[in-house]
């Protein structure tokens, strides 16, 4: 048994690598992201879209293509309009949570939860979407029959990247930052010689854009012009998916955080803003069209190519060199919902809209049963959309615009209430302008599009809000219960003057694993004086100081951890001290926390071996697997793992 359990660690620790030290400086310095690398892991997801966004806006115009100049000149103006406006929410809030953050701060805790639902479900169509197109962009250099591959092919790279991120955040960013620069030489490269080849007809360009769209005006009149433009530009809406990442992720960046924050989001907004206008008005230049099987920008670089070498073999050579770094960056793209969806899941779980077990880290300090559920989730929607990219461009932009709407409509909020000095004007009118410009969006996009499969954005979105609702009633429940516990317990204290006594190794102990409840604590300590009478002449408490997203990410109140921790244990050792029972205390910080108390459990045995051990375990009335699924099972896991030693343990419940 112990040689299984041994092989088992060994290909965790293959796999995913060696433990973290969640309290060493190095090891925070060592997985924090410096501007750069930020650019690459959380701006990549902006940058990518230029592979779908631009194409799906241009086709929305059909036959007007010359509408396309104005799209091109709206789209980089609302990367940046978007962009600088997330700046004030680096600098608002500069631990992170973004959207969720700002609307549960800014606005109140149910708008908090219905962004932090639209944005777990806009992280999961991240990853699908990227996913998908760049699986896509790669099938447009292989014959149509090979067509039938690409949904299993999808499925794999889901898990490579889920594999890839269950190591640690700064790894699978590492690895793909060659991929990302690829794909950036590459295309600002060809939208520049494209643009340049037809550089004869860019004087030309703006004079007959006025003519046609004058003429156009006045067949269906300037109202049906500007409907046209809206319904193009809202479904380009997926060029601006991922601006909001860096806010959201502001806890993984080097610090000074908010400085590295804007350096990165100004990267990604003039990337961004460059490469989707460059690649709209290299379609209407050279005047692509849709071909089956192939994406706009595959067939506009080939174009290009060729007319530069001509038709000869490098041509396919250079093309397939362009697409696999397209591929290759909605890959890294891809990454960004494993860094941001589990984020938000976290920030949620630290306010009890999630389960709990969604905020504790690993020993690699990722949150890995977020990464696996958004790796799953990401499975799911490709699964049900057939990776159709046409289809989740549809459902991807629904949430995204909701984030930005409400994320800015707090700072809307914001900027009226805290009216002082000059700058409050002005972060009002950016953050007003960008709430009418993703309001906008968001509205034409639901109108458009909601039969088309925006219903089943609207419909996962409010089936998680329920879910939160729903968790949140439980949770807030079972905390009045244990808060009750614990005014019995505080009241119970006696102000009689302690009186330390030594602890005999030789004499029959008591070890009792602690939780974070007193009233639970002091439940377990009582009953199981109470069942073994007058056995025990020692009393041994284990604690450990869970490091979870929310500690690890603030010093301030990792050392309030301590505190605490150590104020309950003075408050127990006093308890026992004066009822003439020694007692001693066991302490550990870190995650992985059942592994961390089995280790302080084999301290204690050393000392201690004439040892009992004890938990509590909630015990419902209506017990049923949603319930299971919010509670964690530490004491069940460590009788097992002391039960195999063993060791007595036992596992006293406690009705709620």
């Amino acid at each position: 048994m112990t040689m299984h359990w041994l092989s088992l660690d060994r290909l965790k620790r293959l796999f995913l690598g060696a433990p973290l030290d969640p309290l060493s400086p190095k090891v925070r310095q060592h997985i924090a992201l410096a501007a750069f690398l930020a650019w690459v892991g959380l701006g990549a997801d902006g940058l990518s879209s230029a592979n779908y966004g631009p194409e799906e806006a241009f086709l929305a115009l059909g036959e007007h293509t010359h509408l396309a100049l104005y799209l091109a000149v709206a789209t980089a103006l609302t990367v940046f309009i978007i962009a600088f406006a997330y700046n004030q929410v680096i600098e608002l809030f500069p631990n992170g949570g973004g959207g969720y953050k700002v609307a549960t701060e800014l606005i109140g805790s149910h708008a908090g939860l219905l962004s932090g639902s639209a944005l777990i479900i806009d992280y999961v169509l991240t990853i699908a979407i990227s996913v998908a197109s760049g699986v896509d962009a790669l099938f447009s250099l292989v014959p149509p029959h090979w067509q039938m591959w690409k949904l299993p092919v999808e499925f794999f790279v889901v898990a490579l990247l889920t594999g890839l991120n269950l190591r640690g955040m700064k790894e699978p960013i590492a690895l793909l930052v060659p991929l990302f620069l690829g794909f950036l030489l590459t295309h600002v490269v060809l939208i520049a010689v494209g643009i340049g080849l037809h550089a004869g007809s860019l004087p030309a360009l703006i004079p007959d854009t006025i003519a046609d769209t004058r003429s156009f005006s006045a067949e269906i009149g300037m109202i049906g012009v500007i409907a046209l433009l809206l319904k193009a530009f809202a479904m380009g809406g997926g060029t601006y998916t991922g601006i909001e990442a860096v806010s959201n992720n502001v806890g993984m960046l080097r610090e000074p955080r908010v400085r590295t924050g804007r350096w990165t989001m100004l990267y990604m907004a003039l990337s961004l803003a460059i490469t989707a206008a460059g690649l709209i008005v290299l379609y209407l230049l050279w005047g692509v069209t849709k071909q089956d099987g192939r994406t706009l920008n595959a067939t506009v670089f080939e174009s290009v190519l060729a007319e530069l070498f001509g038709s000869g073999h490098l041509v396919p050579v250079l093309l397939a060199v362009t697409l696999a770094f397209a591929a290759a960056l909605l890959f890294v793209a891809a990454n960004t919902g494993f860094l941001g969806g589990p984020a938000v899941l976290a920030n949620m779980a630290v306010d009890r809209w999630m389960p709990h077990q969604f905020s504790q880290l690993s020993d690699r300090l990722v949150t890995q049963d977020g990464i696996v559920v958004m790796g799953l989730a990401a499975v799911g929607a490709l699964w049900i959309t057939g990776g159709e990219v046409h289809l989740l461009v549809v459902l991807y932009s629904i949430n995204v615009f909701l984030t930005f709407s409400l994320c800015l409509a707090g700072l809307c909020r914001y900027w009226l209430t805290h009216r002082e000095g000059k700058r409050w004007l002005f972060g009002l009118a950016q953050s007003l302008l960008g709430f009418i410009v993703t309001f906008g969006i968001l509205l034409v996009t639901l109108v458009e599009k909601f039969a088309d499969g925006a219903w089943f954005t609207v419909l996962a979105t409010g089936f998680v809000f329920l879910v939160g609702l729903a968790i949140k009633r439980h949770y807030d429940g079972i905390n009045r219960q244990l808060a009750e516990a614990d005014v019995l317990f505080g009241n119970g204290q006696s102000a009689a003057p302690r009186q330390d006594l030594v602890p005999d190794p030789k004499a029959r102990t008591a070890a009792l694993f602690l939780g974070s409840r007193d009233g639970v604590a002091m439940h377990t300590l009582l009953a199981a004086l109470t069942l073994f009478p007058n056995q025990f002449r020692n009393v041994i408490f284990i604690t450990v100081g869970e490091i979870d997203i929310e500690q690890f990410h603030g010093q301030e109140k990792l050392a309030r951890m301590r505190a605490e921790i150590e104020a309950r244990l003075e408050r127990f050792a006093s308890w026992c001290a004066r009822r003439g029972i020694a007692s001693d205390a066991y302490v550990a910080y870190g995650t992985e926390t059942v592994d961390q108390l089995d280790r302080l459990a084999g301290e204690v045995l050393k000392k201690y071996p004439n040892t009992v051990f004890f938990a509590s375990k909630l015990l419902f009335h209506h017990d049923n697997v949603f319930i299971r699924l919010l509670h964690n099972t530490t004491a069940l896991s460590l009788q097992r793992l002391l039960h195999l030693r063993g060791v007595p343990m036992v596992i006293l419940p406690m009705k709620v």
